[in-house]
């Protein structure tokens, strides 16, 4: 993979027109990113179904188990920050190809363990090629027309893959074992393999979208959206990994509570597909301040979860907010910067605040008293709201003008 791209080689990369390749901003061309970039992190989609088979299949202890999750979440991270520094030297292409024959090799290697240690090496391996993937994927994104509406496609192959995986995955892995999950993992990354031969070349050149601002007022603007994605990431996340022990705690059946998250995170779908309808109609300011809100009402309603019809609307509203705002935030990161450095960024803050907040929430919480992890997500989303509020501002503003 080389680690530069020089003037000859750009040159001839825009003379070279392939009649197979889809248009750069077309709707299909939106759909291929979003199976690009998903490729690197189906499996945080899917990630109950890989602990509860490790438990299951392998014989491995709760901790063990949550320690493979956790090296492919801070792997993802790492991966994605080094997307940050590369992007503009590499032909993501490239890169690309190779990074998802590593990750098919690597699920295939997977499939062949069955021991805790060499399994939290490898998945921790997974994790950063994914994670670089996913940085690569985001600044791509990022020099699209129209960067909300295909962040909206992304979370929506995400939520809606990932659902359709949780409802069947663990049902095979009795029968097959792990094999089951990471062909599942194979299968993904190749369809995103072959998507890849029909994507555009996205230089940046050609990247049609004026930078928003003056320079040294997106860095501020930047890390004010990154602090907001990490916090709303980490809040939702913190909560969401304690939602079973949360029904529990107040005897709620758990066969109901299976079907309630399995109906969040396919009604969730909504959220996204409001991005792709709406888009920056309204602006971001609006839709963001609203669906903050809404998910932070919702996560508060929780404390009464011992009524179980607030335990089932409440995790579908957040789960709707939850894809509803994501990309909106994404969205802001890519207009700042068109080469795509600062969406890898949010790529970033994105994982640090998945992999974060289930340990924040550990560390405060005590015994069974799930209140105050409710409460520490409604301040996270509370601050989330707050850092967004001038980037999303600033943007509306410049775009009217």
């Amino acid at each position: 993979m080389s680690d530069s791209v020089t003037p000859a080689a750009q040159q001839s990369d825009l003379a070279t027109t392939h009649t197979y390749k889809v248009a750069p901003n077309s709707v299909m061309a939106k759909v291929m990113l979003a199976f690009l970039t998903t490729a690197g992190i189906f499996y945080i989609n899917i990630m109950p179904a890989v602990v509860s088979g490790l438990i299951e299949a392998l014989g491995f202890t709760n901790k063990e188990a949550g320690f493979v999750s956790s090296a492919n979440l801070y792997g993802a991270s790492i991966g994605s920050l080094v997307a940050v520094f590369i992007i503009k030297k590499i032909r993501w292409q490239r890169w690309a190809y190779c990074l998802l024959i590593a990750l098919l090799a690597i699920d295939f290697a997977s499939m062949h363990i069955d021991s805790p240690w060499p399994m939290i090496v490898i998945r921790a391996l997974h994790g950063l090629t994914g994670g670089l993937l996913v940085g690569i994927g985001f600044s791509i994104i990022s020099r699209t027309q129209d960067p909300d509406k295909t962040f909206g496609y992304l979370l929506l192959i995400q939520w809606g893959l990932g659902g359709l995986g949780l409802m069947y995955l663990p049902g095979l892995v009795p029968s097959y074992g792990t094999g089951a999950l990471f062909c599942a993992l194979i299968a993904f990354s190749f369809v995103a393999l072959v998507m890849l031969i029909f994507l555009p070349h996205y230089e940046v050149e050609k990247a049609n979208k004026p930078i928003a601002v003056g320079t040294a007022k997106n860095h501020l603007l930047l890390i004010l959206t990154l602090v907001a994605i990490f916090l709303f990431q980490g809040a939702n996340m913190g909560l969401f990994a304690y939602m079973i022990a949360l029904g529990l705690a107040a005897n709620l059946d758990m066969d109901f509570m299976s079907a309630s998250l399995g109906m969040a995170s396919w009604v969730a779908l909504v959220g996204a597909a409001l991005v792709i309808i709406i888009g920056k109609k309204f602006g971001r300011l609006g839709a963001l301040m609203l669906g903050i809100s809404v998910t932070a009402v919702c996560s508060w309603v929780l404390i009464y979860s011992d009524n179980s019809n607030v335990y089932l609307y409440a995790n579908i509203v957040i789960g709707i907010g939850w894809a509803f705002v994501l990309p909106y935030m994404f969205g802001i990161c890519s207009e700042l910067d068109i080469a795509g450095q600062f969406a890898a960024m949010g790529g970033f803050a994105s994982k640090m605040g998945l992999a974060s907040g289930p340990m924040v929430a550990a560390l405060v919480l005590s015994g069974e008293q799930y209140n105050i992890v409710i409460y520490l997500a409604v301040v996270f989303l509370i601050g989330s709201a707050i850092c967004v509020l001038k980037p999303a501002r600033t943007l509306d503003k410049h775009a009217q003008s």
